[in-house]
């Protein structure tokens, strides 16, 4: 595997992956973003405020917490720990990226911050970030998507920005997507795209992971501390895919560490009924860049089902794309009654309660802890808690009355 760091190339490509698809009218910008990223990565003043912000007002670091109780749960074979992105502002690992993006927008002379958004946590962390520097801020939903996550909708109103739904096609995260990018092609001089994942045309792809690596650098450190050696085992959720690749990245070059990518399953992996995009799809163009795309045999982008609203996504990171096909990490699916289930099983053991999206991830670790190699270390990417999915968790769940411990049986 090509040096990772090393990656993307000149021209945005993670291997095959990646690369630039865009009107010309925002090519300008994208060429502007690269190098005001290029120039701000290597100013030491630029890196100290941004450490600061993560530190004094997200809450970083986030701890790497032992789950005795799940571990035991799930056969004690393996130690279990969770990476607590849930802890931060803004309840999820979001607002590393948005932090990050604001704080270049405001040191490019952008006025406006617009961003997609579909679980919502992505949208509350830009409308964060723009009431903190004092910028215009618009969030681009799918109307389905709000109906779905109505507290985030709140939270982001109360927070100033303007919310904008979108009637469109599935009225999900690929929607929204498209509305931002024609907003953004027509207010590209004063206006930030503030993409919350890693897709998108280059340079996005690699700003976002650059932003989100964090994760993975305290992780390294923390279980070093921890258990005294690197994990073998490292685990998140993929929607776009920015949490995994924040844990994956700092570990890339350690062959030894396995890493798992776990998608949405939704109903089945028949079209139209999951987002499980590395699990079904094939390469083609979506929003900027070349990756793996669920699409018909005529190149239409399907429809996804899921009910993880920030798993909901017929594409995936390009850095994701290149990893599975070059074996440096897996990729599975979780259907929608595994995650639910699972996430009563960490709210029962460990008194934590995650959100759908993580919870995909959890539930393919209780699937395969009882096979693991004894004394196995795992961490596992905690990207979000659950408050804004409860009422959807009300809506599905069905447990046994007055029986604990149904839900590790269902997983």
């Amino acid at each position: 595997m090509t040096h990772h760091r090393l990656l993307p190339d000149r021209t945005g490509h993670f291997g095959p992956f990646g690369g630039t698809f865009v009107p010309e009218t925002v090519m300008a910008a994208l060429a502007d973003l690269e190098h005001a990223w290029a120039r701000a990565r290597r100013d030491p003043a630029f890196r100290h405020r941004l450490r600061s912000l993560l530190e004094e007002y997200a809450g970083r670091p986030t701890p790497l917490y032992f789950a005795r109780r799940l571990s035991a749960a799930l056969g004690g074979r393996a130690r279990i720990y969770l990476k607590r992105e849930d802890l931060l502002h803004t309840g999820a690992h979001k607002i590393n990226n948005a932090l990050g993006q604001a704080l270049l927008a405001v040191r490019m002379g952008k006025s406006r911050l617009i961003a997609e958004t579909g679980a919502g946590q992505h949208g509350v962390a830009t409308a964060t970030a723009a009431a903190l520097f004092g910028l215009a801020c618009e969030v681009f939903m799918g109307e389905e998507d709000m109906r779905r996550q109505e507290l985030n909708v709140v939270r982001m109103r109360l927070l100033g920005a303007r919310v904008t739904p979108v009637r469109s096609g599935t009225k999900t995260l690929k929607d929204a997507c498209n509305e931002a990018i024609r907003n953004w092609v027509t207010t590209v001089r004063t206006t930030h795209y503030c993409i919350g994942s890693v897709v998108g045309p280059h340079p996005y792809p690699q700003l976002v992971r650059d932003f989100q690596s964090v994760i993975g650098q305290e992780a390294r450190r923390q279980i070093r501390q921890a258990a005294g050696r690197l994990p073998d085992l490292l685990i998140a959720c993929v929607g776009g895919g920015s949490n995994a690749i924040g844990l994956f990245h700092a570990f890339a070059r350690d062959r030894r560490v396995r890493m798992i990518g776990v998608e949405a399953g939704g109903t089945g992996l028949r079209p139209g009924h999951h987002a499980a995009t590395l699990v079904k799809g094939r390469p083609g163009v979506l929003h900027g860049a070349k990756s793996l795309l669920l699409q018909d045999r005529f190149g239409q982008v399907l429809s996804t089902k899921s009910i993880a609203a920030g798993l909901d996504y017929p594409g995936v990171g390009p850095e994701h794309a290149y990893y599975q096909l070059r074996g440096r990490a897996e990729y599975v699916a979780v259907g929608d009654r595994q995650a639910l289930a699972a996430c009563e099983l960490l709210a029962r053991t460990e008194g934590i309660l995650p959100a759908l999206e993580p919870a995909h991830a959890l539930a393919y670790l209780a699937r395969i802890a009882p096979r693991l190699k004894r004394g196995s270390v795992v961490i596992l990417g905690l990207s979000g808690r659950g408050d804004k999915d409860v009422h959807t968790m009300a809506q599905h769940l069905t447990r046994a009355q007055g029986r604990d411990g149904t839900a590790a049986r269902r997983v």
